[in-house]
């Protein structure tokens, strides 16, 4: 049975939300399953993290903050944006090589609007440094079947332990694989567990140690890893969470509607049933329903 999120103003539940929600154990043994989460899902950019391992066995070499930027939905500060830009200089390019289309950033301080400042720039931009170091084509760099694609696909399947159920275009003009919650939850499972020398352990540190450069400043997913030490986490559109702990413990969220405002309270919920929490996850946890600019109400799961 899926999970079910009200959203609760002055009383009265106005609207809901279904979600899907898959946690496991430090051993990997399942904890929660809530709604079909064996089905194919689209996860968007809770892939990046799977993405950038593909580019860096392609030979991409990215450390710290830079490699958290290329896994990382940005927010388009001014310290996104020059990290963008260095990983392009780094391969000798430009941002007018960037394939991603022109957006406003999230940060609302930030008003240019531009290819660099679109949230996928930092994996675009490693992307193009990745081509660049193969000889690889640059113009064609998102086609499905481009040497760089198919990597990533490899990559994908083997991490998740199955075949991609189907493929599409990313919101950036990346392509898209669909797989299950179980199959993104056993490949997060991959970053923390692997060897301290390997490229999985390389990523899970530097998105851990630098969560701002993974989202941004004050977005709830920074929050929720400054919160949890040794927390990884990737959100995607679409309501799609994908997390790891240190220690192995992992889990995926899926709001059925797409609907974001669900998606935090429901992380927060499959994290609390590993155990994982601290104090300022309760306002996460709880999201404020407001009216006339005060709180009137709040979101709460069933």
């Amino acid at each position: 049975m899926s999970m079910v999120v009200e959203v609760v103003r002055s009383g009265f539940v106005e609207s809901t939300h279904q979600a899907r929600m898959f946690t496991v154990d430090e051993a990997g043994r399942p904890v929660e399953t809530r709604g079909a989460v064996h089905v194919p899902a689209s996860p968007r950019s809770s892939m990046k993290p799977l993405q950038a391992l593909g580019m860096l066995r392609a030979g991409l070499r990215l450390e710290g903050e830079l490699l958290a930027l290329a896994c990382g939905s940005h927010s388009g500060e001014p310290f996104h944006v020059d990290g963008a830009r260095k990983i392009l200089a780094g391969a000798g390019l430009s941002e007018e090589a960037l394939l991603c289309p022109e957006d406003y950033p999230f940060d609302r301080a930030v008003t240019e609007r531009g290819r660099i400042y679109m949230n996928c720039s930092g994996k675009h931009a490693a992307m193009l440094a990745t081509c660049a170091l193969n000889d690889w084509p640059l113009d064609t760099y998102t086609a499905p079947m481009h040497p760089l694609q198919r990597a990533i696909r490899e990559t994908v399947e083997e991490l998740t332990g199955e075949r991609v159920a189907a493929s599409g275009v990313d919101g950036c003009g990346a392509p898209l694989f669909f797989v299950s919650m179980l199959g993104v939850t056993k490949a997060f499972r991959a970053f923390p567990k692997s060897s301290p020398d390997s490229y999985e352990r390389k990523i899970f540190d530097a998105m851990t140690a630098h969560p701002e450069w993974t989202s941004g400043t004050d977005r709830p997913e920074a929050r929720l890893m400054r919160a949890i030490p040794g927390l990884m986490l990737k959100s995607g559109a679409e309501a799609f969470d994908a997390f790891v702990f240190e220690d192995g413990r992992a889990g995926t969220v899926k709001i059925e509607d797409g609907g974001a405002r669900a998606r935090v309270a429901v992380t927060v919920a499959a994290l609390r049933s590993l155990g994982l929490d601290a104090p300022e996850l309760a306002e996460l946890g709880t999201p404020q329903v407001l009216g006339g600019g005060r709180p009137v109400g709040e979101l709460r799961i069933r």
